[in-house]
């Protein structure tokens, strides 16, 4: 059985990237890796509602679809962010670079 800190998923349903378990440090790579896979189209979102624990490393991961995403001419937003994540991209000053 694997430890909480080691599950986390994304999935792709239409338009929208589901996240779910734990977006830090030990599984950030692998989401990475899977987000790869799926296609950015105009108005994807990802949503964080199933998203149990984060670290500064859910940060790195958005402004990297972010970049991404203005690479390839697409929008991508994020909802459903946790309250701590949101406190991250403000300490980080990021935060009008992610809406």
């Amino acid at each position: 059985m694997l430890s909480k800190t080691q599950m986390a998923q994304i999935t792709q349903i239409n338009n929208c990237w589901i996240l779910s378990g734990d977006v830090i440090n030990s599984t950030a790579g692998d989401i990475l890796k899977a987000s790869k896979l799926f296609n950015i189209v105009d108005n994807t979102s990802v949503d964080f509602a199933d998203v149990e624990e984060i670290d500064t490393t859910a940060v790195s991961l958005i402004l990297e679809w972010k970049r991404r995403a203005a690479n390839e001419n697409k929008s991508l937003t994020f909802v459903n962010l946790p309250e701590n994540l949101t406190s991250l991209v403000k300490l980080y000053d990021v935060a009008e670079l992610i809406s």
